[in-house]
């Protein structure tokens, strides 16, 4: 083979090479973390759900009931989530999206957090809700809103967001969030919840 021939082998080797790199690519997160071990006899399959024989498959496994009950607020932030991801709904395994009902008492709220795993489209049902979502370092820019039935907001992924309810009634939202499993950090109980606590002096340092 001649050198112009090696040459030409080398180049469309490597661009195959680049090209396998492209599209293997580790999928998104679906837990918090996943520690790698070289035993797989101790391993625990995390990333996800195994699946069902497609023949053990059936209607109920897509199908989930209860949404129509309203949440208990008693509570002291005064709101309750019914999250339906994929452990109500075995079906929406490897499907990326979920949805949740929050109900709010009169003044409630749905305290800031976060969703690691997922972006956030929110339709109120029911009543008038503020809610907002602040950009990351160095900007922090936040960005809010007043929301009547009908009207729709969206939450980026991984942006600390919040939701309250301005009215003198009970308020109802639906929310879409892109991951069977999208997770939620609520920011005041990760900080001063934490197990075992954060150290006080960080604490007071960082406040």
């Amino acid at each position: 083979m001649s050198t112009k021939g090696v040459h030409c082998l080398v180049i469309v080797a490597l661009l195959s090479l680049a090209s396998s790199l492209v599209s293997a690519y580790d999928p998104s997160p679906l837990q918090d973390i996943c520690v790698a071990i070289d035993d797989p006899k101790s391993a625990v399959f995390v990333n996800g759900k195994f699946c069902k024989d497609l023949e053990d498959s059936k209607a109920e496994d897509f199908f989930f009931s209860g949404l129509q009950n309203p949440g208990n607020t008693d509570n002291p932030v005064g709101s309750n989530v019914t999250t339906v991801n994929v452990e109500k709904i075995p079906g929406l395994n490897t499907l990326g999206i979920s949805l949740a009902r929050i109900d709010f008492a009169p003044y409630g709220e749905n305290p800031p957090h976060t969703h690691p795993r997922g972006t956030e489209i929110l339709v109120v049902i029911e009543g008038t809700l503020l809610v907002g979502f602040v950009t990351s370092n160095p900007e922090n820019r936040l960005f809010t809103k007043v929301l009547n039935k009908g009207d729709v907001f969206v939450f980026p992924i991984g942006l600390i967001h919040f939701q309250f309810n301005v009215g003198h009634t009970n308020a109802i939202a639906i929310s879409g969030l892109s991951s069977q499993n999208a997770g939620v950090i609520t920011i005041a109980d990760a900080i001063f919840g934490s197990d075992p606590p954060i150290n006080p002096d960080i604490l007071s340092k960082a406040f």
